[in-house]
């Protein structure tokens, strides 16, 4: 194995090539837009559409309830898509162990 087919960045590209992952990744991202949608229309400030993307994106998403939130009901927004984004890594990666494709399987035809 060389070092390129070891490194991080090429293994979280190939991990968020699989479809469950991208599919997750869209669930994520349209449960994000609405809930910023729902809160943005909300007149009476007391929007609780921020649960479902919160559900959405655990197990990560309770360790960054852990953390200081910043203020205003958007600063919850980008910590939500990094939840999303390192659930769907997981999930690809998790993916790519089960089904065997890992991509370091030698070329055929090689010429010799």
């Amino acid at each position: 194995m060389t070092a390129e087919q070891r490194s991080v960045p090429r293994s979280v590209r190939r991990a968020l090539t699989t479809v469950p992952a991208l599919l997750y990744l869209a669930v994520c991202v349209c449960l994000i837009g609405w809930a910023v949608a729902a809160t943005a229309w909300d007149e009476s400030g007391e929007s609780m559409a921020g649960v479902v993307p919160t559900f959405a994106t655990l197990p990560l998403s309770l360790i960054v309830l852990a953390l200081p939130l910043p203020d205003g009901p958007w600063g919850f927004v980008p910590l939500l898509l990094g939840c999303a984004l390192v659930n769907a890594v997981l999930i690809g990666w998790c993916v790519r162990a089960l089904t065997g494709r890992s991509g370091s399987a030698p070329r055929s035809g090689s010429g010799n």
